[in-house]
Parts: structure tokens; C-alpha cells; sequence
């Protein structure tokens, strides 16, 4: 494995561990998200350019329009969620409530 592969995989493996460990905010877990959808736009670029093939070229634009439409849920969501329960930690949150 090349240090370039090593690096996005350990970024993306922090993410997923931040996620998994540290859920008291909505904003903490969001974060974690956009960062493990970065590594995998990176990566996913990088693999393309190393291909050399064309094929393959729309699929890192494809990741990054999907990562701009779960952030944009995202962010909507904190806000919903801000206003009507005046917090953003997870812990306040119930869903027999909603």
C-alpha cells in the first residue's frame, strides 16, 4: 500500500471513528461524514488519474454532487432541529417524539 493510499484510508477510517465514538452533536456528526465523503472524492479522484481511463472520469463529479446534496440535508436538518429543540446534541432527541 503507497503512503498516498495509506493517508486516505486512515482519513477515512478517522471518520468513521469519529462518527461511531464521539455522537453527542448533530454538528460533530455531520463533520465526520463530510470528511469520510473527502477522503473517498480524493481517492476516487486519484484512482481515475491513475487509471488513465475516461470511463471512470464522471464518478468522482457524481461523489461530490452527492456529498453536496447530503450536506445540504444535513445542514437543513441541524436547523430543524436547532429550532425546535432549542440543541443540537443527540441525546435530546427521541424519535417516538417526532
Amino acid at each position: 500500500m503507497t503512503p498516498t493510499h495509506f493517508t486516505f484510508s486512515l482519513a477515512f477510517l478517522l471518520g468513521l471513528a469519529g462518527l461511531a465514538f464521539h455522537r453527542s452533536h448533530l454538528l460533530s456528526a455531520l463533520l465526520c461524514m463530510e470528511g469520510m465523503m473527502l477522503s473517498l472524492y480524493v481517492a476516487l479522484s486519484l484512482w481515475t488519474l491513475q487509471m488513465d481511463t475516461t470511463g471512470f472520469s464522471a464518478s468522482p463529479l457524481l461523489l461530490l454532487a452527492f456529498s453536496a446534496c447530503e450536506a445540504s440535508i444535513g445542514l437543513a436538518l441541524l436547523v430543524a432541529v436547532a429550532r425546535t429543540h432549542g440543541t443540537d446534541r443527540l441525546q435530546s432527541l427521541n424519535i417516538l417524539q417526532c
